[in-house]
């Protein structure tokens, strides 16, 4: 037999290595190992009762049926309503669209409007999907370097001199992920006079984590900051980390009508319509009680003084305080040489010793001159407690 060919859009890209990694923690776990797995971004508390009791009427209800593609008309209010509450964007139904979780709307909103040639300025590091997808739509990637000695923010100055004729897009994961990185006010405001200067740039801004916050600040997102640029920007949220829905796959995305007229266009032949019953999750999630969040974030608090105070601790290691989101970017660039001999083999090593990491070079770390790990500090506080004891230990016997 010959051997299969596959297209050269899927050549292009790489398989994830945060899902590669939790595979193999479950695994080995399957095989009578113990993992604890620290690689996979998803709260560890339940979803709230309310939205689970929504989506147990809706089933009894019969609501199993074809939706709009880009979601029922309820969903599309209840993420308007998330927008303009939690985010300060002015929007309505005709610029919202509902999809099978963030990372779907992302996909078709880059698919939609890239061209072979087309630049997308990312900053790294950066979530492991972003550069993929852009490769995938056939999209030149330029990496936009940051450092944890600037909260892993780039500067105004940074992203122009990044910026071409070619540039398309430019995506923005605020709170981020890998890093923890916010971005405040100040900075959107002077990222806004670059995209002034550079009408043909589009913005992504992906705020899944914006709920996540640690700063004290209220959130601060180019679309409200700047109404004048809406033309320009899709933001991106979705109730997967806000609510614990990671498996019910909700996303939902304000912009443009024109954008968000194309995104269901591709999604009418990609997969129809989003889930009826975890739309139904959704509408409750957004239009139920809040206030849970606010003892979530404290948790989330906690766990990060306990990870970034023994993280330190430890020779070899460092990083910076997070300021949203739950996760640590960890740089072991000085582990790295003799029998470590990148920071894919300190993963491996680490999960030798228990514990399940993602290694900095599935963000990009490369780009940044960083080797390490990222962790999620989305667990319970003794599963980290025995986590960084195994670090230290795994880190000792290099």
């Amino acid at each position: 037999m010959t051997e299969p060919r596959l297209s050269a859009a899927l050549q292009r890209i790489a398989p994830s290595q945060t899902t590669a990694m939790t595979d193999r923690a479950i695994e080995l776990r399957a095989q009578g190992r113990d993992i604890i797995s620290l690689s996979v971004g998803e709260p560890d508390f339940d979803t709230p009762a309310h939205v689970v009791e929504a989506m147990k009427a809706a089933l009894d209800a019969g609501q199993t049926r074809y939706t709009p593609v880009g979601g029922t008309a309820a969903m599309k209010r209840a993420a308007a309503l998330h927008f303009e509450r939690d985010l300060g964007i002015a929007t309505d139904t005709a610029h919202v669209t509902i999809s099978a979780g963030g990372k779907q709307a992302i996909f078709h909103a880059l698919l939609a409007t890239i061209d072979p040639g087309d630049e997308v300025v990312i900053p790294a590091p950066w979530w492991v999907s972003y550069p993929e997808i852009v490769r995938f739509a056939g999209g030149t990637v330029v990496p936009l370097p940051t450092r944890p000695e600037n909260g892993f923010r780039f500067s105004a100055a940074e992203l122009e001199a990044a910026i071409t004729p070619k540039t398309r897009w430019l995506l923005m994961n605020n709170p981020g992920n890998p890093t923890g990185a916010v971005f405040t006010a100040e900075d959107l405001t002077a990222i806004a006079e670059v995209l002034d200067r550079h009408p043909q740039v589009l913005v992504m801004s992906d705020d899944i984590y914006a709920p996540l916050t640690y700063t004290g600040a209220p959130h601060a997102t180019l679309a409200a900051l700047r109404p004048d640029l809406a033309d320009r920007v899709l933001t991106v949220s979705g109730v997967s980390k806000s609510h614990a829905m990671t498996g019910l796959r909700i996303g939902v995305a304000t912009g443009p009508a024109w954008l968000i007229r194309a995104m269901e266009k591709l999604q009418s032949h990609s997969s129809g319509n989003p889930c009826s019953i975890s739309q139904a999750g959704a509408v409750a999630a957004f239009e139920g009680p809040q206030d849970f969040l606010a003892d979530w974030r404290e948790t989330f608090r906690r766990r990060r003084e306990l990870v970034v105070s023994r993280i330190n601790a430890i020779p070899g290691l460092s990083t910076p305080v997070p300021q949203g989101a739950f996760y640590c970017f960890i740089d072991a660039s000085p582990l790295i040489g003799g029998g470590i001999a990148d920071d894919g083999a300190l993963a491996l090593h680490l999960l030798e010793h228990g514990v399940a990491v993602v290694a900095a070079s599935a963000f990009g770390g490369t780009h940044c001159d960083l080797a390490g790990f990222r962790i999620s500090f989305a667990a319970s506080e003794a599963q980290l407690t025995e986590a960084m004891n195994r670090i230290e230990k795994a880190v000792a016997a290099i």
